[in-house]
């Protein structure tokens, strides 16, 4: 019976350990489609049915106590690290979309639609207006 038990909780830790890396949310290292270099440490989450993406770890230490004084509303002047910049993507398919992106260099937001692309690959599209017009960054996932 113990057996059967352990056998068990463990089936389940593995399940979820699989329904995790097939989805969006956890942590991800971005990467600057411009310069290729590893840029921050996200953590993606859920909230009301709700995506949105928080800058948990900045990489480059010259920017680690940066804040967004380019931004506007209740983001300005807040410390880069903690922001949320991701703000309510909702899924549609395979995509999560309707939502919006900050990019804190410049303080603006923008329309945004994230993907999976494999367990371990986060396609991440900022645009103004239409796709066409925007940027395309690729995000690893980060081992928990």
């Amino acid at each position: 019976m113990f057996k059967l038990k352990n056998s068990l909780v463990l089936l389940l830790v593995l399940f979820f350990q699989i329904v995790q890396s097939q989805s969006v949310l956890g942590k991800w290292k971005t990467i600057d489609d411009e310069t290729g270099k590893e840029k921050s440490i996200v953590e993606i989450y859920e909230v009301d049915g709700k995506i949105y993406g928080r800058i948990v770890e900045i990489l480059e230490t010259e920017h680690r106590f940066k804040k967004c004084t380019l931004c506007q509303g209740t983001d300005k002047d807040k410390p880069i690290m903690g922001l949320i910049f991701i703000k309510g993507l909702t899924k549609d398919g395979e995509e999560y979309s309707v939502g919006k992106i900050l990019d804190p260099k410049n303080g603006k937001l923008y329309k945004c639609y994230i993907t999976l692309e494999g367990n371990d690959k986060l396609k991440v599209r900022g645009y103004i207006g239409i796709s066409l017009l925007g940027r395309t960054q690729y995000w690893k996932r980060v081992e928990s």
